[in-house]
Order: structure tokens, then C-alpha cells, then sequence
């Protein structure tokens, strides 16, 4: 038969085509009903698209009555309830009650079992952030309302489903937060591998794992196609995106001189507070370096001098953790510098500066994080309900005011300076080394790839 056959039948009872006949094949679960031994049942159907349907409704029916707390009292064992007629129904004795099976495992407990297990291979503000935090959050079926100032439930929780049932639909359901739900299904596609793997599920196929299509805001030259033998095609060097920062992602950077621009801003401001942090500014659009490597960053750090010039970057501030911590790669690596570089130091650098003074720090003289940052550059948000005000940051009223081309978050100082540098010659190499990048990356989101080139005829 060549018909597309329904696999929407139970569980536990099979429809299967036996000779151009239909039969039922029950789960070994039903053994004991049939005195140990009866697992199949013909239906006296002709293998067709129509019979097919009525037996897998048969088998729903079957199952209905036996998956029931009182099935002794509904299943009929000679099948002339469900509209069968069969020579065996004399012999038939419940000789057993049926098997409870053991209950599924919920994405819930699968997800906190995994959360265990993971903690150690993680940074703690990346746990706690993105695992316990954003992704414990989709799970649950939580949304934040920004008014209330809580997180609400949604209809879209799938913590106490099975593992079993369509949690990947019902996750991505929706329009909001789709990167960071795709990301939470590639997590949860992880934590099913690894309970199959230690037995603790019987499911074959994991029920977590998506088509993985190109960004929609692609044009359609990178779209999906399908070739002649059902092979997926992309183009060659449309080469997915492995990083799971999303900042990191977000390649945008600003001119140099919409660069210069901001610089002056924050340098140039009526108020205190951002031209204490314009140094911070200047600085991160000179070296490109990780917003939290340079909340850290101190004097001990920078190596000033005719033979020594360089800056040291070993550890990141993470802001909402009040913590120091390794950098994100983890390595400590050497950044090299240069005239424009060195003369923002020499300038900055305080007379009586400790080694461990911080070399960037608020008015107050403790450390810069995300959200002060934040505030300045972007916006403020005060009070609540309807006396809640939003004040522009510096950044922000230039991109209003058409002084910028745009509005881009303070993180984009890091592609920034790597597009500049790039585009200006700088060896690849030593931009990413000193980047913390690779210099595929560089070459393939910073400088662009020439799809016009072609093999060698040789």
C-alpha cells in the first residue's frame, strides 16, 4: 500500500497489516489477560486507507477501557463490544490483573535533574541566568509583567508534562522570546539524551529536538531547500551561528565617527555621573573588551611602560552576583597596546593609584555593572503604574536627535572596535587573540564572505 497510514494509534495497541489483513498487537503489559500467552487479534479487515482508520478507532476504544481504573468491568474480552467477532472469545479469561506501568517522567523533574548535573560544568552567573533563571522560567510557563514588576503564569507551561507529550510545540507557541526558548529546547534536547542514556526513559526518539531553519530575517538566498534525495540544502557559507550569547551575536557596530560622537557626549555631559564614566566608554570602544572584564579591570592590570605595554584581562564583575569571576573563556589573555590606547591611561591614571584600586569606577567608587551602565547609556525608569517615567540615556537621545545613525546597546562597543580594526588591516590573528575571538569568526561576521569566490581548476 502506498497510502499515508495514521500513526495516531494508542501506546500501548498497534495497528499492523498482517498478510493484507488487519490485526491489533497488544503491549507485553496485556500479557496476563491472555493467560500469558495472546498478544495479537485479527479484525477480519482488509488491509485499505478506510479500514485502517475504523481500526486504529477500535484500538482507542480497547485502550480506553483498559487503561481505566475499573477495566475489569469494561474491557470486553470477546471484542464484540468494540464490533469484533472472533472464534478465540470462548477461551479468553482474565487470568491477571493488568501491570501498572511505571508513571513518565515530567519535563519538570527531567529539567531539575538535569540543572544538578549541569551546575558544575557552568560559570555561576551563566547558571543562574540563563538555566535557573531564563530558561527554568520558559519551562514554567512564566512571563514578566512589567507593570506588577512579578513574573505571572502563562498558558504555556510545560513543567508537569511528560516528556513524551509535544512540549516543543507548545514551548515555541507564541511570538515573544523565540531565541531564548530555541535555546532552552537545545538544553532540554540535552537533558533527554542524558536520562536515555542512564535508562531512565524507554522513548527512542528524543521529543526535544527542532528543524534547526535559518533566521528569518535572512533573505531568501539562504533560505532552507529541499534537493532531489531529501538533503536539506544551505548555502555554503551560511554556516549557523554556534554562540549562545546573545549579545555576542548581535554583530552591529557604530561608525568611527558615530563613535567619536558618543565619546564626546559622555566626556562633554552637564552631569557628573556620565562623564565619570566616559573613560569606561572610551576605553571599551579602544579595546573591545567584554563589559564585565572591564567593571573588573585594575591597576595591577595595566602594564604601562617603553617595554611592557599591555593589558591583562583575567577575571569579569558580574553586576547582579556582586562577584569577580574568570573571564568567559576562561583564559587570561594579553591585550597589546597602542598610541591612542596608552594616552587614555596615562591620562586616567590617578597619581596615588593602588594595584588593586579599580582603574573604572562609579562616584561613589565602586564598581561599574550592566544596569548603571545601563541607565546612563540607555535609560531610567522611575516609579510605577502611571507615574512611571522613562528618562533617554546619553546614547539614546543621540540616535533621537539623528546625531548617531541609531540606537545600539553599550556591549556593541566590543564589535565595534573588531569592525574597525578589521577593516583597518590589522593582522587577524593578534585582533583575536587579543579579542578573545577566533579569527573565523572575525573573518566570517566582521569582515563579510565574498560568495563570488569558486574552486581552483586544477
Amino acid at each position: 500500500m502506498t497510502y499515508a497510514k495514521s500513526n495516531h494509534a494508542p501506546e500501548t495497541i498497534k495497528v499492523q497489516s498482517d498478510n493484507g489483513s488487519l490485526r491489533l498487537q497488544f503491549s507485553t503489559q496485556y500479557n496476563p489477560i491472555f493467560g500469558g500467552k495472546r498478544k495479537h487479534q485479527g479484525l477480519a479487515m482488509k488491509d485499505t486507507p478506510e479500514n485502517w482508520q475504523k481500526a486504529v478507532g477500535i484500538a482507542w476504544r480497547i485502550e480506553g477501557d483498559l487503561q481505566h481504573p475499573d477495566w475489569a468491568t469494561l474491557f470486553d474480552p470477546t471484542f464484540a463490544k468494540y464490533g469484533l467477532k472472533t472464534k478465540y472469545a470462548a477461551e479468553l479469561k482474565l487470568a491477571a490483573p493488568i501491570p501498572e506501568s511505571e508513571p513518565e517522567m515530567t519535563v519538570g523533574a527531567m529539567w531539575e535533574d538535569y540543572l544538578i548535573w549541569k551546575q558544575p560544568q557552568l560559570q555561576p552567573t551563566t547558571f543562574s541566568q540563563k538555566f535557573c533563571g531564563v530558561s527554568t522560567n520558559i519551562i514554567k510557563g512564566l512571563i514578566w509583567d512589567k507593570t506588577k514588576q512579578i513574573f505571572c503564569e502563562s498558558q504555556h507551561s510545560i513543567w508537569h508534562l511528560p516528556i513524551s507529550a509535544r512540549a516543543a510545540d507548545v514551548l515555541l507557541t507564541g511570538l515573544s522570546g523565540q531565541d531564548s526558548k530555541r535555546r532552552t529546547l537545545v538544553s532540554l534536547s540535552e537533558a533527554f539524551t542524558r536520562i536515555q542514556s542512564l535508562g531512565k526513559t524507554k522513548l527512542t526518539v528524543n521529543p526535544f529536538v527542532i528543524v534547526s531553519g535559518v533566521p528569518e530575517n535572512k533573505t531568501d538566498k539562504y533560505k532552507q531547500q529541499v534537493n532531489a534525495i531529501g538533503i536539506i540544502d544551505l548555502r555554503w557559507w551560511d554556516k549557523s551561528d554556534t554562540e549562545t550569547n546573545a549579545e555576542e551575536r548581535d554583530r552591529r557596530c557604530f561608525s568611527k565617527e558615530e563613535r567619536d560622537v558618543i565619546i564626546t557626549a559622555f566626556y562633554e555631559h552637564k552631569n557628573a555621573s556620565p562623564r565619570q564614566m566616559a573613560p569606561l566608554v572610551e576605553f571599551r570602544f579602544l579595546t573591545g573588551c567584554r563589559s564585565g572584564e572591564a567593571f573588573a579591570l585594575e591597576w595591577k592590570d595595566v602594564f604601562l611602560g617603553r617595554d611592557c605595554d599591555y593589558i591583562r584581562f583575567s577575571k569579569s564583575y558580574n553586576g547582579q552576583q556582586k562577584n569577580t569571576q574568570v573571564p568567559k573563556t576562561g583564559e587570561t589573555r594579553a591585550f597589546k597596546m597602542y598610541p591612542k590606547l596608552n594616552e587614555l591611561l596615562l591620562r586616567i591614571k590617578p597619581a596615588d593609584a593602588k594595584p588593586t584600586d579599580l582603574v573604572f569606577t562609579k562616584l561613589n567608587g565602586k564598581h561599574w555593572d550592566s544596569s548603571s551602565v545601563s541607565d546612563i547609556w540607555h535609560q531610567t525608569d522611575c516609579g510605577s503604574g502611571e507615574k512611571k517615567y522613562t528618562y533617554p540615556g546619553i546614547v539614546t537621545e543621540l540616535a533621537e536627535t539623528g546625531a548617531i545613525g541609531g540606537y545600539l546597546p553599550f556591549y556593541n562597543c566590543r564589535h565595534t572596535f573588531i569592525s574597525l580594526q578589521a577593516h583597518a588591516g590589522t593582522d587577524l590573528l593578534l585582533l583575536a587573540t587579543a579579542c578573545g575571538n577566533s579569527v573565523e569568526v572575525i573573518q566570517r561576521h566582521y569582515l563579510g564572505i565574498d560568495t563570488t569566490v569558486k574552486m581552483t581548476d586544477i
